[in-house]
């Protein structure tokens, strides 16, 4: 390895810890936020919210998260790699000015089909609610997608502070209309849902308004330019189409389950549903995607965090070497990459598990009322909420690698076989929702085992194939760190399960604070024993051991 690549690489990584720092502040204003939107209970009213809020938050996974930095960034590299910096500034203008135009279109077509259906199909209040909430937060889509693309820009130049730090805006503006704003309509829940839809379009221009800024600094054009057209345009387009399933594999799941939920969950006017000539009581109570929206809330908090910073920071590397051809320190950084991610998400996985119950009071009810506020959101609520989560929690592990797995195929530019997996797995997860939620001992838990299901299937099928495409992974490096990690979160759970009887019936709060860091001590201490090296890769302090063996390898690249 060279001394270039040396640097990169620890930059990148380096990276990860400053993107993950950000996130944590990003995901704890993020949960306070849920916890404002919960306060207003399990509800169909607030299940309608979160039905109509899945939209833009689908838009800022695909796009902010997710397709469009993942189309951009592998061209804008090989653009500033090959064509220089000027060029490269030429690429985002071009882009943003199509972008815009695009986007602009899909608004206003957006907004006549929501009129239309609106007034074709009206159903009962409950729908229309969904689609004025829609109407209400659909400008977002066209502040996140630019914000997406001048974020993208930042990360390739090294700048990770700002997309980081960009969600924290978003999350602030929602609290403060959500505890500040719309608690003056007092028992008017439907008032206090659309002042909170209102702040998230408000959030959108805040952020957008903030990323032209930086780039302006930075001596990137901030004015649109749709002529004349840059080559990599049409390469961008190409592979930003087929991202959109790959990428939002997770998302689109979660968003057709959603959608089932809607449909087979009780309402006062239609507690049956008809199924084959037959009348069955529909199978989940009229607040369970509230309850199901908190569990997700959950188990992504660590997953942000961990999994989707590292995979955002170490994106642009993997891009850089699959540029130059460079395969073997594409293949060393991808598989440093994904032992992190096994580690942190087999810990996170066990510990959501083994603490669902009490994380999910404290959060949604205990915390509320220490704020001094009110809540709607019963214990009844947090103890299906938290039966949720567990089943989420299995596939921590699957998550957090599907983001890596991803990056690695996009790196390349290969964007048809995450799309011909993800379509072959896409349906998976909504059938086995439909399907699993009749089970009793289940119910909404079917929420959770589908999604684990699904992702742990196409994870599984991204190391193949990718292996095929790169050569070995390093399965042998892999598997054994798997195995450590698993060993660890194995004395991790005795720890915390010690903590638990001892405690007995303690508050939720007390079991949180004592067993979560104590759990972690635990995981870090049978790591450190196991002198596992992705503790020390995390730090960015590779072992003695591996920079000789990369001098000794770097001297016979030489030869």
């Amino acid at each position: 390895m060279t001394d270039k690549a040396h640097h990169e690489r620890e930059h990148f990584f380096a990276a990860a810890k400053v993107v993950s720092g950000l996130t944590v502040v990003s995901r704890v204003f993020g949960m306070v936020r849920d916890m404002a939107i919960a306060s207003l209970g399990a509800t169909r009213l607030t299940s309608a919210f979160v039905l109509a809020f899945r939209i833009p938050n689908l838009f800022r996974r695909l796009f902010g998260e997710g397709a469009l930095s993942a189309a951009f960034v592998p061209v804008f590299t090989e653009t500033t790699e090959k064509g220089g910096p000027e060029r490269a500034r030429r690429l985002f203008a071009n882009s943003m000015g199509l972008l815009a135009m695009i986007l602009l279109a899909l608004m206003i077509v957006g907004g006549a089909a929501l009129l239309v259906w609106g007034a074709l199909f009206p159903g009962h209040w409950d729908r229309q609610l969904v689609l004025k909430l829609t109407g209400v937060m659909l400008p977002f889509m066209f502040t996140i997608c630019l914000l997406a693309l001048g974020s993208a820009v930042l990360q390739c130049r090294g700048h990770f502070a700002y997309p980081a730090f960009a969600p924290i805006l978003l999350n602030i503006i929602i609290i403060i209309a959500a505890w500040g704003v719309a608690p003056l309509w007092r028992g008017q829940v439907t008032h206090q849902l659309f002042i909170i839809a209102g702040s998230v379009t408000v959030a959108g221009v805040v952020q957008l308004a903030a990323v032209l800024w930086l780039l302006r600094r930075r001596g990137f054009p901030i004015r649109p330019r749709v002529r004349p057209v840059e080559p990599g345009i049409a390469q961008m387009l190409k592979l930003m189409a087929p991202m959109v399933l790959g990428l939002g594999f997770l998302q689109i799941v979660e968003f057709a389950s959603d959608i089932i939920a809607w449909i087979l969950s009780a309402t006062d006017y239609a507690p049956t549903i008809h199924i084959f000539g037959r009348e069955l009581q529909r199978p989940l109570s009229e607040g369970v995607l509230m309850r199901v929206y908190t569990a997700q809330r959950l188990y992504q908090f660590p997953m942000g965090v961990l999994a989707i910073s590292l995979a955002v920071a170490v994106f642009p590397l993997l891009s850089r070497y699959a540029a130059r051809g460079d395969l073997p320190n594409l293949r060393d950084s991808l598989n440093r990459a994904l032992r992190l991610a096994i580690m942190e998400g087999l810990a996170a996985g066990v510990g959501l598990f083994l603490l669902a119950e009490p994380i999910t009071r404290l959060v949604f009810i205990d915390l509320v009322r220490l704020l001094g506020r009110s809540t709607r959101f019963t214990p009844e609520d947090a103890d299906v909420s938290a039966r949720v989560l567990r089943m989420y929690s299995l596939g921590m592990w699957a998550y957090c690698t599907h983001t890596i797995f991803l990056r690695a195929f996009y790196s390349l530019k290969d964007v048809l076989t995450p799309l011909k997996v993800s379509c072959a797995l896409v349906v998976l997860g909504p059938l086995l929702v439909a399907l699993l939620v009749w089970v009793p001992q289940l119910g909404p838990g079917a929420f959770g085992v589908a999604m684990t299901v699904t992702a742990a299937g196409n994870v599984l099928v991204f190391a193949v194939l990718l292996r095929r495409r790169l050569g070995r992974l390093g399965g042998r490096k892999l598997a054994t760190s798997a195995l450590r990690s698993a060993v660890a979160a194995g004395v991790m759970a005795a720890a915390v399960v010690g903590l638990q009887n001892a405690l007995g019936p303690a508050p939720s709060w007390l079991i949180v604070v004592t067993c979560v860091p104590a759990g972690a001590a635990v995981f870090l201490l049978a790591v450190l024993a196991m002198r596992s090296p992705e503790l020390r890769e995390l730090w960015g302090r590779p072992s003695r051991a591996k920079q000789t063996s990369e001098a000794g390898y770097n001297g016979a690249e030489k030869q």
